[in-house]
């Protein structure tokens, strides 16, 4: 019974590994935010796979959703990476910091989701 576990847990983390990594992010705009504002987070957060190569795709949207549901989520970015490995580069990389930076006094909300693609 132990080795059937054993087995099933390896082969489920291996298929895990195998897949990219998805990095969902979620904004939720403060009211100060501006629609010039708003246009250059969105700007240069589409800027970043320019400048991190380990980002191997880039989309966005804004919420079109007639369910309101969103509780006051705006926007959506989805980042994708091959590996654990390339999103744990990302995350303390000089350009992800300066992003970062630039959202001071925007963002009401953030929300984050990181998944490995099936």
């Amino acid at each position: 019974m132990k080795l059937l576990l054993l087995a099933f847990l390896m082969t489920t983390l291996s298929s895990l590994a195998d897949g990219e990594l998805r990095h969902l992010v979620f904004f939720k705009f403060s009211d100060t935010a501006t629609p010039e504002k708003i246009e250059r987070v969105e700007k240069a957060f589409a800027e970043l796979p320019e400048k991190i190569d380990t980002i191997v795709a880039f989309e966005w949207g804004i919420n079109i959703s007639k369910e309101q549901k969103d509780k006051g989520f705006t926007h959506a970015f989805q980042l994708t990476f091959k590996d654990q490995a390339g999103l744990d580069a990302y995350l303390p990389h000089p350009a992800h910091k300066a992003f970062g930076a630039k959202l001071a006094g925007l963002i009401d909300d953030v929300f984050v989701f990181d998944y490995i693609a099936k």
